[in-house]
């Protein structure tokens, strides 16, 4: 264990090792865990809360669309105000909101009311998500001890998507499904403490003075919720439904009119003169494709597992550790690949990884688990890759007083490519298989049409994903920003 002399005060700016910071980066981590492992974490209990609470499929669904949508929606916001009042001022502010919202679970009666409490979360989550990753570059000067850390944060917080319904499924055993939620408040509350602690308060001169930007900030929450919902409206009521429609052109219109509105404004939430830089777009658009992969395979793979395989929750979870194994072991080849090539040459590795795993899983799905577990290492190997060298050269290519726009730049294009993700296998599955999953075994028959449109729904996948995260990347630099100074 670290000894309590290697811990440096708030009063210092920066740390020498990852040993020595070892207080405000495990906080940090623990911030990010929480609000990742919030998302999947409550969907294997979706059952016995739709018991428990007497509410339909569709209100099930809003107990989850619920947190992606605010928290999606509100990440530019979230980011544009701790930019302004003060980065760890706003994380403190998230987790205190998110541990108390957290423990109003207990009080619950009612699907509306569970589904309010779930859009409360989203709103502190989003508070906490872009802000956790810019301050993890203001504990070090040097990159590679700054891709290390990120490295870290990734692992943790990827760790959280995944496990969560392995958690989730194993605590539902033994407590009521409420302290899924309940738990969270410790939790929040030791972040904190650690944050507290070890994070140096912001300086004025490290922050932006202009004002907040009111109507970008409304005119963004509109236009990312809006495309989030519009995909969620697409899977469960068709894409010609009206709902879908009117969300859709609602998102659309409030895009056009937030970039109006952002190139005429004095003090822009979000300047779209970064977009200028190679560096800002790509790593962006790359981000967006990893994401599609992410969600686009753990979706599928919870249906294949799950249902397909007929396997319990617990050993659906299980059966996704190489991801989390592969995404600690391949922190020596991401960041080999990161000095000796540059950024470019890396990331375009990356993603010939992403893309060469979907078509492996194309072929895999009716192979075996072997199979799949292959394609899920060398997955993650391409996930670490781009992840993180697109993560550190999109933050340090922003203004040293906009890290946290930048960060949650990152992290609204990983949502929406996590919305994107998941509505293409779902509205794929539905078209190519069912569009109701039937309770209990499946036949010899449905299970072979699932494989057939798994076949097809990877390998569109692995086209999409392929293109998106390759052009992503041709924009980066050469840089190899992993081994110079800050």
């Amino acid at each position: 264990m670290t000894a309590v002399t290697d811990f440096a005060p708030p009063s210092r700016r920066t740390y020498p090792s990852l040993r020595a910071a070892w207080v405000p980066l495990a906080a940090l981590c623990l911030a990010f865990f929480v609000e990742m492992v919030d998302n999947t974490l409550l969907s294997i209990a979706l059952p016995t809360i739709g018991r428990d609470l007497d509410s339909g499929t569709t209100a099930l669904q809003w107990v989850t669309g619920a947190y992606s949508l605010t928290f999606g929606g509100l990440l530019l916001t979230a980011g544009s105000l701790a930019d302004r009042l003060g980065r760890r001022r706003v994380l403190l502010v998230g987790l205190a909101v998110f541990g108390l919202l957290s423990l109003c679970v207990v009080a619950v009666d009612s699907a509306g009311q569970l589904i309010a409490l779930r859009a409360g979360l989203g709103i502190a989550a989003a508070a906490m998500a872009p802000i956790t990753n810019s301050l993890v570059f203001r504990l070090f000067d040097d990159q590679a001890l700054r891709m290390r850390a990120m490295t870290l944060m990734i692992v943790v917080g990827m760790s959280g998507f995944v496990l969560g319904p392995l958690l989730g499924g194993t605590a539902l055993a033994h407590v009521r499904w409420e302290w899924l939620l309940v738990v969270n408040a410790p939790i929040a509350l030791v972040a904190a403490i650690g944050v507290r602690l070890g994070v140096a308060a912001d300086r004025p001169e490290d922050l932006t003075r202009d004002p907040l930007d009111l109507p970008g900030a409304v005119l963004s929450l509109l236009a990312i919720g809006l495309a989030c919902y519009s995909l969620t409206s697409g899977i469960e009521h068709g894409w010609l439904s009206p709902a879908t429609v009117t969300s859709i052109l609602g998102a659309v219109a409030a895009g056009v009119a937030f970039v109006w509105h952002e190139r005429r404004s004095a003090a822009p939430m979000l300047d779209l003169k970064i977009f200028s830089s190679g560096t800002v777009r790509g790593a962006a658009i790359a981000q967006t494709g990893t994401a599609i992969a992410m969600a686009g395979v753990m979706f599928g793979l919870i249906l294949h597992f799950q249902y397909a395989y007929g396997w319990s929750p617990v050993r659906a979870g299980l059966a996704n550790l190489p991801i989390i194994v592969t995404m600690i072991v391949a922190t020596p080849l991401s960041e080999w690949l990161g000095k000796r090539f540059g950024h470019r040459v890396a990331c375009l590795v990356g993603a010939a990884c992403l893309a060469t795993a979907l078509a492996g899983l194309a072929w895999g799905v009716d192979h075996g688990y072997a199979a799949i577990a292959v394609s899920m290492v060398v997955m993650t190997i391409g996930l670490r890759t781009v992840m993180t060298i697109c993560a550190i050269a999109l933050v340090d290519a922003m203004p040293a007083n906009r890290t946290s726009i930048g960060a949650a730049l990152n992290d609204t294009a990983q949502e929406i490519g996590t919305s994107v993700g998941t509505a293409v296998v779902g509205t794929l599955i539905a078209a190519l298989v069912t569009t109701r999953l039937p309770a209990g075994a499946w036949s010899s028959d449905l299970v072979q049409s699932f494989f057939r449109g798994e076949r097809i729904t990877y390998a569109v996948l692995a086209v999409i994903v392929g293109l998106i995260a390759a052009g992503g990347a041709l924009t980066l630099t050469d840089s190899h920003s992993v081994e110079e100074p800050a």
